[in-house]
């Protein structure tokens, strides 16, 4: 390319029209078509938020769970080690009434005391039954027993202990719960309608 040909380029860039700030007429399709774009946009983004609000749901829940599972890794050990402790204090129960001289009793006294603690480091806790409400949600009633010397639906006796693994129940008191005594008729009102 010779220097001639090289300055014509240069003169002929120069000549070319500046940008224009007028706006461009826009046609009744372009502008149907900007106002479909703006609607598509839209809809994306909405649907863009939803997810991402679902998505943040999903990762608390899922958060929640894995804190809940190491939190409760240890139940159904616990749940199988609260037969042994039946067992062991059924065994205290029927074992002679002198337990202090008695060395396998007090063995198995000791074992039972080191299991409780053991347990209750890892969140065990043994539920109170005798003589609070009744309360479906951590009580199974055995059956009612007449009794007038406490309020109606009281827990009065306990036949298997219930425990909870910090705030989850992991197994419910079985219990015997009062009921009053009906009152039976006078016999004067009896008489009088004879």
């Amino acid at each position: 390319m010779t220097e001639e040909e090289n300055d014509d380029i240069i003169y002929d860039i120069g000549k070319e029209e500046p940008y224009s700030e007028e706006p461009i007429e826009e046609t009744a399709e372009e502008s149907a078509n900007i106002e479909a774009l703006k609607e598509s946009l839209l809809e994306m983004n909405d649907k863009y938020l939803r997810l991402y609000a679902e998505f943040e749901n999903y990762k608390r829940f899922a958060a929640r769970q894995k804190e809940d599972q190491l939190k409760y890794a240890n139940e159904s050990l616990l749940k199988d080690l609260l037969t042994v402790i039946d067992h062991l204090e059924l065994a205290l129960q029927h074992s002679s009434d002198d337990k202090a001289s008695d060395p396998l009793a007090k063995g198995v006294e000791m074992t039972l005391k080191e299991l409780k603690t053991l347990m209750e480091r890892h969140g065990l806790v043994s539920i109170d039954a005798i003589g609070k409400p009744f309360d479906p949600n951590i009580h199974h009633a055995m059956s009612q027993i007449e009794d007038d010397g406490v309020d109606e639906n009281t827990v009065i006796e306990e036949f298997r202990k219930g425990y909870m693994l910090k705030e989850r129940l992991l197994r419910a008191t079985l219990v015997g719960v009062s009921k009053k005594i009906p009152k039976e008729p006078n016999k004067s009102k009896i008489e009088e309608e004879e």
